[in-house]
Order: C-alpha cells, then sequence, then structure tokens
C-alpha cells in the first residue's frame, strides 16, 4: 500500500469512527481494525502508526480485550488513548488499577514535556477524561508529560519504544486543543505528509 495508512485498533470505544476522521481531517488515510489484529498483517499493511482505542473494559478484567504484544516490537509508532494507554502501558511493565477518585467530564491537564506528542500546547490545556482506571505505578521505562489534579500519569511516553499514551480523548470537542495533540503524533511522531484527500477515498471506490 503505497499510501500513508493510520490503523486505529477497535476496543469497542464510542468514538472509533471519530477517531478515523480526526486523522482523515489532517489529510492522512485511516482504517479501523479489530482490536486483536495481528501484528504481521499490521506490517503487510505498512501502517505508519497506530492508535489504540478506548473501551469500556478493564484492562486487568478476565475477558478484557487484547492486541497482539508484538505490535510493540514493530518499531511502529502507537498511541494509546484511555483504555488503550492503559493497555500498552500494562504491556510494557507499569502497574494499571482501580483509580481513587473516577475522572469523568472536563479536566486541566498540566502540561510537563512539549517536546513531542504535546508541543506547541500551553502550559495547560482543558480536557475530557472519562475513567475508572489509570496507571497506578509508572516505571523507569515510562516519561511522564502531563497530570491532572487526580490523575499523576495523564499521559505518557516510553523511553526506548515509540509508544505514547494519553488518559483522557483528544478526538472530543471538549477538549479544544486535541486536534494538535493528533496532529502532533501524526506530523511530528509518525512523519506522516498529509498527501492524502477524502476525493482520493472516492475515486478508488
Amino acid at each position: 500500500m503505497s499510501r500513508q495508512t493510520i490503523a486505529i485498533l477497535d476496543f469497542g470505544s464510542q468514538y472509533g469512527q471519530l477517531i478515523a476522521r480526526r486523522v482523515r481531517e489532517n489529510n492522512v488515510y485511516s482504517e479501523i481494525c479489530p482490536a486483536d489484529t495481528d501484528a504481521g498483517r499490521l506490517s503487510q499493511m505498512g501502517v505508519s502508526g497506530l492508535i489504540l482505542s478506548g473501551g469500556p473494559a478493564s484492562v486487568y478484567d478476565k475477558n478484557a480485550p487484547k492486541c497482539d504484544p508484538k505490535i510493540f516490537d514493530l518499531g511502529i509508532p502507537i498511541l494509546g488513548i484511555c483504555y488503550g494507554m492503559q493497555l500498552g502501558c500494562q504491556a510494557l511493565g507499569a502497574r494499571v488499577a482501580p483509580a481513587v477518585k473516577r475522572e469523568y467530564g472536563r479536566t486541566t491537564l498540566n502540561i510537563l514535556d512539549k517536546s513531542d506528542l504535546l508541543a506547541d500546547l500551553p502550559d495547560s490545556i482543558t480536557a475530557w477524561a472519562s475513567h475508572g482506571d489509570q496507571i497506578d505505578e509508572s516505571n523507569d521505562d515510562f516519561v511522564t508529560l502531563a497530570t491532572t489534579d487526580t490523575c499523576p500519569h495523564a499521559a505518557v511516553r516510553h523511553r526506548q519504544k515509540p509508544f505514547y499514551g494519553v488518559q483522557f480523548h483528544p478526538e472530543v470537542s471538549h477538549t479544544p486543543q486535541g486536534s494538535q495533540i493528533l496532529k502532533n503524533f501524526l506530523y511530528k511522531i509518525c512523519r506522516c505528509k498529509g498527501d492524502w484527500k477524502m476525493s482520493d477515498f472516492a475515486a478508488e471506490t
């Protein structure tokens, strides 16, 4: 596949289609895939990046949806959103547990690191949170990029692997500057060119 593609692994998020649309609004093609899509298949697709969606489950539940753990060894940039963040952080050695205080609704995100994912943002922004679990214990492999009053690891980056996680929804309008976060992931991290248009997709179909 010659066009640059962002694959969105769907863990049952109500915002899966919205994430796909936000990517396409940035002139990058996106495709929603099953949560357990094989890493080999994603590699064959030649994806430029992966987004792990949110979802209603808890990662520590017995029947919680999982991804192929080999995706974290592909060297492809990955952005985990809410459940997707928890799943990725758990797979890479962090501990996920019920939050002392559930975050739901608007919250203030305090930004600590503006080097990549949160570049070109002010020191604090409004973000939309919806989670009962969160990263309880990080490890030395993660850098905390942002916090909220009740979530000490509201955005993280892995030190060795190109994995990023946010414990809020950048794709919704209730996170007014979320579009900049997604743009940073697509352009600064995935190195997308932004040369795809919806008319290209229409022409193919």
